[in-house]
Parts: C-alpha cells; sequence; structure tokens
C-alpha cells in the first residue's frame, strides 16, 4: 500500500468529515484530498527528489506529507530550531530538494546548494489536480528522517511506504474513530511521532487538532476548548501539563485517551496522571524513527492493574513499555548476538514488516532481517519489555556495565528532586565515573544523603562520585536528555 492511498480511502468514506483544525481553520478529508493532488502537480514539475518541510506544526505538513506521496518524492521534515549551519546541512543531505518553510526559516536557507525554497503561503494548494494512472511502487521512500542526534551526527533513516502503511494497516481499524473524537498534535513535525500521527488520525478518521509550538498553558486551553479526546506526549511534556491542570483545577472531562514516549517516563509522574485525570486511558508506546513509530504499548489495562497491585513484580510495569505488538518479533542479545533469557538486560533486536533499519548509504538489519535498536533492556516473566536507554549511555565502570536509569529511579524517589540524569565521564583509575546532575524542587537536598540512599537502594558501586546541582536539564525537542550536553560541560568545568 502507498501512504497517499490512506488518504484516498478517508475521503471516499468519509469526504465532508473535518480532518484538521489548524489556526481556527477547518479542512475537511475530501479537501485534504484536493489539495494534496493540486499540490503533487506542482511538486512533479520540480527536479526535486525529496520535498523537504520546514517550520512548525500547520496544515500544510500534512499536506505536503500526502502531495510528496503522489507525486512519487521522499518528504522530509527538518527541525527548524537547529542552528543555521546544522540546518543548511540537513537540507543539503537531502538535495536535489524542493523546501517548504516558514517565514522564520526561509530566509536562513537562502542559497543553499541543491535547493529551491518557497514560503508556506506560497505553495499552490489550489489548482488543476494530478490524476494519473501511475503503478505507485511500495518500495519507493515516502519518508526521508534525521535521527535526534543525541550523540552524534544525525542519520538519514528511509521508511519506504511498505513499512509506514503496514504499522498503520496492522494497528489500527479502518475509520474506526467517532465524528466527535479529536487529537491533539502538538509533537513536532520533524519527529517520527509526527509522521505517525497524520498518517493513523486520517486512516481512523479522526480529526486532527494542530498546536504549532508546544506550551504547557497552550496545550490545556486547546484541548479544552477543542475538546481534545486524544493526544500523545512526551515524558517532559505531560509533567508540566500536570502543572497547570492541577494550578487552574482543569478537569478536561472529553480527554479519554493519552499517549506518551520518546523518553523514559518517571513513575512518580505517570501515577499523578493517573489520580488527577482517573478518566483518561493511558498508554506508553514505544518505537524508534527505525520502525515506523510504536512496537510495543503498555495498555491501559496494564496501567490501572500495576497501579493497583500490591505485588512488586506487577507494580513495576509502571515502568515499563508492556509488550510487544503482535505484528513485531522482539529479542534481547548479548554482544555477541545470542538470545538472552528474562530478567536479563542486553541489546533490544527486532524484527517485522514496518521495521526498516536501513539509512542513506547504509543497511542496518542483519541477513535475516533483524534490527538491533542500540536500546538497553530486558523482558520480565510476564513477555513485558523494560528499556533502560541507549547502550551508548551505558556506564563501564571496573569492567561493570552500569545503566544510568536504575540510578535516576532510586534518585527520583527522593521528595526533594524534580529531576535528574546521569552519566559517565572518564576516569583514569575506574574506566569511568559516576556523576548524578539533579534538578531539586525547592531547597538542595545533602548530597551525601542522595549517596546514601542509591548505596542503600543499589550497593556501593552505583553511588555517584559526585552530585551536580542544577537548575535545569537539557532536553531535545523530543523529550531525550542530552547527556553528551551534560559530560561536555562537566569536562570542561
Amino acid at each position: 500500500m502507498i501512504v497517499h492511498m490512506l488518504l484516498e480511502m478517508a475521503a471516499d468514506a468519509a469526504p465532508d468529515r473535518v480532518a484538521i483544525t489548524s489556526c481556527g481553520r477547518h479542512i475537511t478529508f475530501g479537501e485534504l484530498l484536493s489539495q494534496s493532488r493540486a499540490v503533487a502537480r506542482w511538486i512533479k514539475a520540480s527536479p526535486c527528489e525529496t520535498v523537504c518541510y520546514v517550520g512548525l506544526n500547520d496544515a500544510l505538513f500534512a499536506t505536503m506529507l500526502f502531495a510528496s506521496s503522489f507525486a512519487e518524492r521522499s518528504f522530509t521534515s527538518i527541525n527548524y530550531r537547529l542552528a543555521d549551519a546544522d540546518l543548511r546541512r540537513l537540507v543539503e543531505r537531502a538535495a536535489p530538494a524542493l523546501v517548504v518553510a516558514s517565514g522564520d526559516a526561509l530566509p536562513r536557507l537562502a542559497g543553499v546548494t541543491g535547493a529551491t525554497s518557497i514560503h508556506f503561503d506560497d505553495v499552490p494548494t489550489q489548482g488543476e489536480p494530478l490524476i494519473d494512472d501511475l503503478e505507485y511502487d511500495a518500495e519507493r521512500v515516502a519518508v526521508l528522517l534525521f535521527t535526534s542526534g543525541t550523540t552524534s551526527e544525525p542519520k538519514a533513516a528511509m521508511l519506504r511506504h511498505r513499512h509506514l502503511s503496514s504499522y498503520v494497516v496492522s494497528t489500527l481499524d479502518f475509520l474506526g474513530a467517532d465524528e466527535g473524537e479529536a487529537t491533539l498534535i502538538s509533537v513536532p513535525p520533524y519527529h517520527i511521532a509526527g509522521i505517525s500521527a497524520v498518517l493513523s488520525s486520517v486512516f481512523t478518521g479522526r480529526r486532527m487538532v494542530l498546536l504549532p509550538s508546544f506550551s504547557p498553558e497552550a496545550w490545556v486551553e486547546l484541548a479544552d476548548k477543542e475538546r481534545i479526546t486524544h493526544a500523545m506526549v512526551v515524558p517532559t511534556m505531560l509533567g508540566r501539563i500536570l502543572e497547570v491542570i492541577e494550578t487552574r483545577g482543569v478537569s478536561l472531562p472529553a480527554l479519554k485517551h493519552l499517549s506518551y514516549g520518546g523518553g523514559r517516563m518517571p513513575e512518580t509522574t505517570i501515577a499523578r496522571a493517573l489520580s488527577l485525570l482517573p478518566q483518561v486511558d493511558f498508554v506508553n508506546a514505544y518505537g524508534l524513527t527505525e520502525t515506523s513509530s510504536t512496537i510495543s504499548v503498555l495498555t491501559p489495562d496494564d496501567h490501572r492493574a500495576a497501579m493497583s497491585s500490591e505485588d512488586p513484580s506487577v507494580r513495576r510495569r509502571l515502568g515499563s513499555v508492556g509488550i510487544p505488538s503482535p505484528a513485531i518479533e522482539l529479542e534481547v542479545r548479548d554482544p555477541d548476538g545470542a538470545k538472552l533469557g528474562r530478567g536479563v538486560s542486553g541489546e533490544i533486536w527486532v524484527r517485522g514488516d514496518q521495521v526498516s533499519g536501513e539509512y542513506r548509504g547504509r543497511h542496518a538489519l542483519d541477513c535475516d532481517g533483524w534490527y538491533a535498536t542500540n536500546d538497553c533492556g530486558w523482558l520480565d516473566e510476564g513477555g513485558y519489555l523494560f528499556v533502560e536507554g541507549r547502550l551508548d549511555d551505558v556506564i563501564v565502570r571496573g569492567g561493570e556495565n552500569i545503566s544510568p536509569s536504575e540510578i535516576e529511579g532510586v534518585l527520583r524517589s527522593h521528595d526533594a528532586i524534580d529531576d535528574v540524569a546521569v552519566a559517565g565521564v572518564a576516569d583514569n583509575e575506574w574506566g569511568e565515573q559516576i556523576i548524578a546532575f539533579v534538578v531539586s524542587k525547592g531547597d538542595l537536598p545533602c548530597a551525601q544523603a542522595l549517596k546514601a540512599l542509591v548505596r542503600e537502594r543499589l550497593r556501593s558501586s552505583r553511588v555517584p562520585s559526585e552530585i551536580i546541582f542544577m537548575s535545569e536539564l537539557p532536553y531535545n525537542e523530543t523529550g531525550k536528555v542530552l547527556r553528551r550536553v551534560l559530560k561536555a560541560n562537566y569536562v570542561s568545568r
């Protein structure tokens, strides 16, 4: 199946249903299809190989995604918040490219080699549609996404039409949403969650309400005004949203489903969310760019069972990412590639029709189609997956592998701690030493007391050598803490 077929199906079945609400404007599925075909004709006349979108969440984002599919061009959305040199370099890597940019981004792209740039307002969304009898190839690259690059130069992940359509069709029911349902899209358009939100909403017939740029106040106000029923956030967003809800006494009665992912969710945050929003079904969705989004889900029933259980093995599942999707094969392996048993930590490997595992210039699948995620994790006896973080983040101290997440979990349990990140820095004696970067809720807690807490809950080899107190931690826009920035700042000190 081809990506734009999802829109054709929705427009054929429910042409007058509202597809997008953006800045007070409403666009139906029929109108979205007409606009996409009109823009496709314009793209087709361009010598570009890739269509680049550079800007905030806007109705044009969905139009360009489907128009690129009709025109048989790859689509990419690039982080507009990047420094000028980084932004220009990624556009050059996508060249020959047709770039659609917001007013703020357009001047920054002047003179980029191999790129033709145009303002949002100048895209011809009205006009003669592209209608032809082409036999579209599901092996074509539908979406090219640059990974977040938290530890290295961003890689260009290639998602073919068959990967994206497989994810949508295998996990969702066509036109399964009631006409009154609406999803609030606040994740950035250059993230796989933004791409999958558009495709999933179109296939299910759910109205998309776009928040151009996230702030917790704007999110709560728009959710209340538009009677949002569904939403997806990253952990850092949810914590800030809960503060606004609690401060303003807002209940968001229409909200019934909230998924989260993209980073580790503190157990205290999700427990607080379940308490403040008892009518909401919470879902933890784990996935990667290279897997076309979600591959494992902690369901609403899983949340409630874990929250109410006195069994520690069940309760701790609140910190898991649930059970892998039926369409996905998942294994945990050791460094030599051997499959590990339950309860043993190793690298997460996945295989399935939605798994790309492909980058420009490099295939990352093994000969049997398995993809090594570079994520560290383990499966419990019930098959629930626990993700401990990136293998790149593992601290090797005295020949022992130490996951930052286990130390962070202990420190977060302290009443005075608001946020924490743990990282390893080079050490001549031990290989690496453990440094904890801590944000307090108010008065600074005693560093020795925090070390004693880790020693008590874990063991002495896990105790941080140093506690660094900070006003805030550096995150990227998808909620991932930038450990490389923390380590670089520490070393420079």
